[in-house]
């Protein structure tokens, strides 16, 4: 306890202790995702929570293999990666998250945010995810230990009820009615997707000759 091991520091380094225990942390944002690739729904999702909960950044975090998704479907990290970074060059409250990819593997919440947590123990983190996303919640791996590690953020979507047995803060954002499903099939028709991902997502996407198979 504080008392115990304060009385074993001189009154300066007590003192000091003190302040750093009670010290607020900073309040980080966690947006995990296939980011397949990343669109304008993610940008403005990120952006409302960011504003509306006083964040001091939002972190993309593009997993490395998703235990839920066909690995056929996904491609390399490497070109989701630099897409996302071409995606949120623009906003300095945004950030790239690495912790996922550099690990390879099947990119388990649970497992990225116990890493992240005892590396970063001065970070607040609130992991977001669409209102679509909450209901899934009990399923989620080590669900019961993950709500003890991040606060999660729904962002409202229509049709879905902002509800869960798990401690959920919601957000209202416009709902962007895109998907990177929708962007990978618009793509390999040769149909335009100007104004569904950022200018230089769609040049990326062009020059590297991404979803045309």
């Amino acid at each position: 306890m504080l008392a115990k091991t304060t009385t074993q520091l001189r009154p300066e380094v007590a003192i000091q202790v003190q302040v750093d225990e009670i010290k607020p942390k900073h309040r980080i944002g966690i947006l995990g995702g296939t980011f397949n690739p990343p669109h304008m729904g993610h940008l403005i999702m990120a952006d409302q929570v960011c504003t509306q909960l006083d964040l001091e950044q939002v972190l993309f975090m593009p997993d490395a293999l998703p235990p839920h998704i066909d690995q056929k479907l996904t491609i390399q990290p490497e070109d989701r990666v630099n897409m996302v970074k071409s995606a949120i060059a623009d906003n300095p409250k945004f950030g790239l998250e690495l912790e996922e990819v550099n690990r390879g593997g099947k990119s388990y919440t649970f497992e990225t945010m116990k890493i992240l947590t005892e590396r970063h123990p001065e970070n607040q983190y609130y992991f977001i995810i669409g209102g679509d996303m909450v209901d899934y919640l009990p399923k989620w791996y080590r669900i019961e230990d993950l709500v003890h590690l991040v606060q999660f953020v729904g962002v409202g979507r229509e049709g879905f009820r902002c509800e869960s047995p798990y401690p959920v803060m919601w957000v209202d954002a416009p709902e962007v009615n895109v998907s990177s499903t929708q962007i990978r099939q618009l793509v390999s028709q040769r149909r335009s997707i100007r104004y569904l991902v950022p200018m230089m997502v769609e040049r990326y996407i062009k020059e590297h000759q991404l979803y045309h198979d």
